[in-house]
């Protein structure tokens, strides 16, 4: 087993970020062979173990505008800000095809992340091939509360997984993932801030226990991004971030200010590739 891993925090169109710095391995055929995406992580993030370069960007950028992908019109009318039909059937079965062969034939481990409406706690669902079910998991994953219908897949009723583990690294060493590559879409001076609990009690009541993790959200991302620089100081994670609060907005329409995110992207992964080599070399983990 190769010990080496990759987290992908989420963060809607701060994933762009993401993708940049993901295009950016692909581009140097660095492939980590376990990887755990979040939200937009999982979303965006699935194009690395497909291995298509420059996708998620791509049709990004062609569908911004399309009310079928995001929009108020699309909630109105589906229930879902993110249409579900058009992006986890039409776009990658029909407009920009998935490469499902090369996703279900990869060794790579792909992890994505959900939150149990019932529970508030995380739920982990490893994805080995494409079917109904692993778009219906990618789904749940980035399906943000209050603007998106909660997903029946598993036997479970599923929202946002940044909900209940924003970013899971801790997931990946208690499977013994012991040198991580983190990729977060805030810099490392972002602080978040607690939620009005009113609309989520107004628009959630139904769901109590996710009131309650959206809550306390903000207190349970400060306790993991307080891990995350204990491993990178310890020597087991190596971080990449954006420098600065990156000017995009959740449903960003503006294709100059997508594409200026995954080039940020791009930029903070070329700047450390040398370091990020040495650090992956330096995975002296036995293999069984």
């Amino acid at each position: 087993m190769n010990h080496t891993g990759l987290v992908l925090e989420g963060g809607a169109m701060r994933g762009l970020f993401t993708m940049g710095v993901l295009d950016t391995l692909l581009k140097h055929d660095i492939i980590i062979p376990n990887v755990v995406g979040v939200s937009a992580g999982a979303a965006f993030g699935c194009n690395y173990k497909s291995r298509q370069y420059g996708r998620a960007l791509r049709y990004n950028l062609r569908y911004c505008r399309d009310w079928r992908y995001c929009s108020f019109r699309s909630l109105i009318r589906t229930g879902d800000l993110f249409g579900a039909e058009f992006c986890y059937r039409t776009l990658p079965f029909e407009l920009d095809p998935f490469d499902c062969l090369t996703f279900d034939t990869s060794s790579m481990d792909f992890w994505v992340v959900a939150t149990d409406v019932l529970t508030g706690k995380p739920v982990y669902q490893r994805l080995d091939r494409v079917d109904d079910d692993c778009m219906e998991w990618i789904r749940a994953s980035a399906s943000m509360p209050m603007v998106s219908r909660p997903v029946e897949v598993g036997g479970y009723t599923l929202l946002d997984g940044g909900m209940s583990d924003s970013i899971p690294l801790r997931f990946m060493t208690d499977r013994g993932i012991t040198k991580n590559v983190v990729v977060l879409t805030q810099p490392r001076s972002y602080k978040k801030q607690p939620a009005n609990p009113l609309p989520l009690k107004l628009l959630l009541r139904q769901y109590p226990a996710m009131v309650d993790a959206m809550t306390n959200r903000h207190a349970m991302y400060a306790f993991q991004r307080a891990y995350v620089f204990e491993e990178e100081k310890a020597g087991n994670a190596f971080v990449i971030c954006p420098e600065k609060p990156l000017d995009v907005g959740h449903t960003e329409h503006d294709s100059k200010k997508l594409q200026a995110t995954y080039n940020k992207g791009v930029r903070a992964a070329e700047s450390v590739l040398s370091d990020l080599k040495a650090f992956l070399r330096n995975d002296h983990s036995p293999s069984p």
